[in-house]
């Protein structure tokens, strides 16, 4: 039982490795979340504000693991051009887009007050 555990979180982290290496955008997303990160302790936010930061990396990651695995699913039925699979990887990426656009949002109405209140002291 053990054994298998431990072969499961190998094949989840060489999932991650994988994405890690391959995925632009999932690159991207992982420096905007330490940057995140960095300006929760900077600007000293709350245990709530802390939630829902910590919230908004983990989904985002998520929902980019899995515009990932959509996308190399659909390349694997079929490598060549398809209008439907296509469509397939371009509603993914809209799903993930959605969710960036959101967080964006609701990050500015977290860190925005406070890094006015520096500004404008």
């Amino acid at each position: 039982m053990i054994k298998k555990q431990y072969l499961s979180f190998k094949n989840a982290f060489l999932g991650l490795f994988f994405i890690l290496k391959s995925q632009a955008n999932f690159r991207i997303h992982l420096f905007l979340s330490l940057l995140a990160i960095f300006l929760g302790f900077f600007l000293k936010i709350n245990y709530y504000e802390w939630l829902v930061i910590l919230t908004l990396i983990t989904t985002g990651l998520v929902v980019e693991a899995l515009n990932t695995v959509i996308e190399e699913s659909m390349d694997l039925i079929n490598s060549e051009w398809h209008q439907r699979i296509k469509i397939t990887k371009d509603m993914a990426a809209g799903a993930m887009l959605i969710f960036a656009l959101g967080s964006v949002i609701i990050a500015g109405l977290i860190f925005l007050p406070k890094i006015l209140i520096i500004f404008f002291r």
